[in-house]
């Protein structure tokens, strides 16, 4: 088994790669958010400029105005599903960056867990140590009373 000190290092190299794990994660939630706020404006627009159209259909609209207006829906349309293929690609990146740092903390708490192993251990074998040394001297104390003088 490993040297309580060298599962120390290897604790404290798996804790910064888990923090730096950490933080590739809260980098790609970031942007997963900023993606789906962009999303929702562009949606959120093309509905308003639907809307719009409707009305203007509804008191009169040339057609030149009309074909301008579904122009413009196409682009939006076409705007929005980049759009959804940025996101989807976010939560692709959250759900690797996710699954990254679970490895991370996984990795570092098998670490923990050998290393509290290994304390106990220590522990167990001191307290062994301890208990031969008291039998033996309790051994001699009583072979020193028994030797007459």
């Amino acid at each position: 088994m490993a040297a309580p000190s060298a599962l120390d290092t290897l604790i404290d190299l798996a804790a910064k790669e888990s923090d730096e794990a950490a933080k590739r994660l809260a980098a790609a939630l970031r942007a997963g958010e900023e993606a789906s706020a962009k999303l929702a404006l562009l949606t959120q627009y093309r509905d308003d400029y639907s809307a719009r159209c409707q009305a203007e259909l509804a008191d009169g609209l040339s057609t030149t105005q009309l074909h301008n207006y579904q122009v413009f829906m196409q682009k939006l349309d076409y705007a929005i599903s980049g759009q959804q293929k940025v996101v989807d690609g976010a939560q692709a990146q959250i759900a690797a960056a996710r699954a990254a740092w679970q490895a991370c903390e996984q990795k570092k708490m098998s670490f923990v867990t050998l290393a509290g192993r290994a304390k106990k251990e220590e522990t167990r074998r001191a307290l062994w140590r301890d208990q031969k040394q008291n039998d033996e001297h309790a051994a001699r104390r009583v072979l020193v009373k028994r030797t007459p003088t």
